[in-house]
């Protein structure tokens, strides 16, 4: 897929952009007629001038502000749909070239120690310590909790178990194209910032949660009973009018909220998941394949290098 940030810049209303400037605000001086050649006091000029007073001051800036919810609700999809793939790249990464990674470790170690051995050499006995060393690292925060915890809290297996959720890790690191077509229609119906209450943002987070948890995995069914549920569930309230100081206050707040995502954005694709995935935008799951093959091809000329070895020795 295309990176957070630019998928973003394909969206022309974006948060920050929007601001509470003289474009964004009705002007109180009617425009002039004088390229029509229509005197001032015309009937165009009168019928604009209706037209004027007729409109709320504030509907120019709810304009604003609706567009600018929009966007931001587009950035925050194309921000989650990109975490999901580095997260599922990751871990299938660490399943399947994990085993891999560790022989390359174990032959290098092995190879250091036949070279130690030949030579006797300080500084081979030394670089052998040290690639044995590698293989044997001291144990992590996974190993001390056995698959229930890491460095970054419970493992979603584990927080699955909890919550008696389906145990299930990702087949693939894309989600199909019907996964992530129902992922978006769901965020973009159900999104928290569309609430306009507590209760009603405090609803569309939990059903947003389970919706990410859905998409995450992959579950098209699961995605297809969320959008029923939420076709049959209370129908948000009613937008109000806003006075004019609200709807300011929620202009600064959406770019403060887009410059956040931004930096998520950033941390993402500057990650070495997300440098790896930037290899192949349009098939990642094809990149684990070509990356199991290099390892294969490193793996057996390590074994060549250590027979070679110990046939000299």
């Amino acid at each position: 897929m295309t990176s957070p940030e630019a998928d973003q810049s394909q969206h022309q209303a974006q948060p920050a952009s929007v601001s509470p400037s003289a474009s964004s605000v009705p002007s109180s001086t009617p425009a002039s007629d004088a390229d029509t050649g229509a005197p001032a006091d015309g009937p165009r000029e009168q019928e604009r001038t209706g037209d004027n007073e007729g409109e709320r001051p504030e509907a120019r800036l709810e304009q604003a502000v609706r567009a600018a919810e929009q966007a931001l609700i587009e950035f925050e999809i194309a921000v989650e749909t990109f975490r999901v793939e580095v997260e599922n790249f990751s871990r299938l990464h660490h399943q399947k070239l994990g085993p891999m990674y560790a022989r390359l470790d174990e032959l290098d170690a092995q190879i250091a120690e036949a070279k130690a051995a030949r030579t006797g050499a300080p500084e081979d006995i030394r670089a052998a310590h040290e690639a044995r060393a590698r293989v044997m690292p001291m144990p992590g925060v996974e190993e001390l909790f056995h698959g229930w915890m890491g460095s970054e809290g419970l493992f979603p297996e584990a927080a699955a178990m909890l919550t008696e959720q389906p145990v299930r890790p990702p087949e693939r690191v894309r989600p199909s194209e019907e996964a992530r077509r129902l992922y978006r229609e769901l965020a973009r119906r159900a999104h928290p910032d569309l609430a306009q209450d507590e209760d009603e943002r405090k609803r569309r987070d939990e059903f947003i949660a389970r919706v990410n948890a859905a998409y995450g995995r992959g579950d098209e069914a699961l995605l297809r009973e969320l959008s029923a549920e939420w076709d049959a569930g209370p129908l948000p309230a009613e937008r109000s009018p806003s006075p004019s100081e609200e709807l300011y206050a929620r202009l600064e707040w959406l770019s403060q909220r887009k410059e956040l995502l931004t930096l998520v954005a950033r941390e993402l694709e500057e990650g070495a998941i997300g440098a790896m995935l930037r290899l192949a935008p349009d098939d990642p799951d094809r990149l684990l394949d070509e990356i199991a093959e290099q390892l294969l091809a490193q793996v057996a000329e390590r074994e060549a290098e250590l027979a070679r070895l110990l046939a000299e020795g």
